[in-house]
């Protein structure tokens, strides 16, 4: 009776609806229950792939200041550099630079930098090194290293700790000027014997480009030794020595400062060459890091793009 009194009122009652299977408040209902722990997957995958997309970025923020860094430094050692070329340019041509002359002593002078992160220059000058000191060595005679830079000093400590005379750090740590390098080639003077001296550097050709050489300066005896036997010293021998001073002091004096200037010439050709290299390689990591950064990006979008299909 009630019932048929409600129809007549116009009201109606909705059945209940029963659910064969409970439905999460948490998530859509449209999403297999199956899918769960798979879902769970990849939001944490997504979290993994936008932390290493932060790092990424950070780790290319920091190799374009250093790029900047490197060129600002080139700019202002590369005009040194091209300055200190006509120093020892005269003495090559009055004292001459004789590689292959036959001596008892020789002293490797490897200049190198005291920083990494700048390709392989240091790693080229160190070969150069050993191979030199190969050519060098024998029964009768000796050849003994003095390392300029800390890089290079690491790579033959390993297996010619018996054979380094001397070895300088900290060169670069105030602007290069001539004085600061007198002071270093005094102190190889004083502290080495030698007959020949073979300073092994990167020459400076452009940002890409370096040549590894090496610059042979003889002792004030073989220099007269040489010049006695004919040998081809430059225009030595077309000048008269004047004065009080006899000719194995004047050779003494000469070759003295030719090694400084040929040092002062070594020490900027190196550092542009570092500074050049480490822009190159700061250059390389910044492009690589963006390619990584593309693929992170490329890998994210995919990931987001199917968990919200599956949503």
């Amino acid at each position: 009776m009630a019932m048929a009194a409600l129809r007549r009122q116009g009201r109606r009652i909705a059945a209940p609806i029963i659910s064969p299977r409970p439905i999460n408040p948490l998530r859509s209902s449209i999403v297999p229950s199956e899918d769960q722990s798979f879902l769970g997957v990849r939001s944490v995958s997504t979290q993994i792939v936008r932390n290493r997309m932060k790092s990424v970025k950070n780790i290319q923020k920091i190799t374009k200041a250093m790029k900047m860094v490197a060129a600002s430094k080139l700019r202002a050692i590369q005009s040194k550099t091209e300055n200190s070329r006509g120093l020892w340019q005269p003495f090559t041509a009055l004292l001459g630079d004789l590689p292959s002359v036959d001596v008892k002593k020789t002293v490797v002078v490897t200049i190198s930098s005291d920083k990494g992160l700048c390709g392989g220059i240091n790693s080229t000058s160190v070969k150069v090194s050993r191979g030199l000191k190969k050519l060098n060595s024998g029964p009768d005679k000796e050849c003994k290293y003095v390392i300029v830079g800390e890089k290079a000093k690491a790579q033959l400590v390993r297996d010619s700790k018996n054979d380094i005379e001397l070895a300088l750090t900290e060169l670069q740590k105030n602007p290069l000027n001539y004085t600061q390098v007198a002071v270093l080639a005094d102190d190889i003077l004083k502290n080495v014997e030698y007959d020949a001296l073979r300073i092994v550097y990167n020459k400076f050709q452009s940002v890409v480009s370096f040549i590894p050489s090496v610059s042979t300066i003889l002792s004030p005896e073989i220099v007269e030794r040489e010049s006695e036997a004919g040998g081809q010293l430059g225009e030595l021998d077309s000048y008269e020595v004047e004065g009080a001073e006899t000719k194995s002091e004047v050779l003494q004096n000469l070759t003295e400062f030719q090694f400084s200037c040929v040092m002062f010439n070594a020490v900027l050709e190196n550092a542009c060459s570092e500074q050049g290299a480490r822009m190159s390689a700061m250059d390389s990591s910044s492009r690589n890091a963006g390619e990584m950064l593309d693929r992170l990006t490329l890998t994210y979008n995919r990931f987001h793009a199917y968990l919200i299909a599956l949503l």
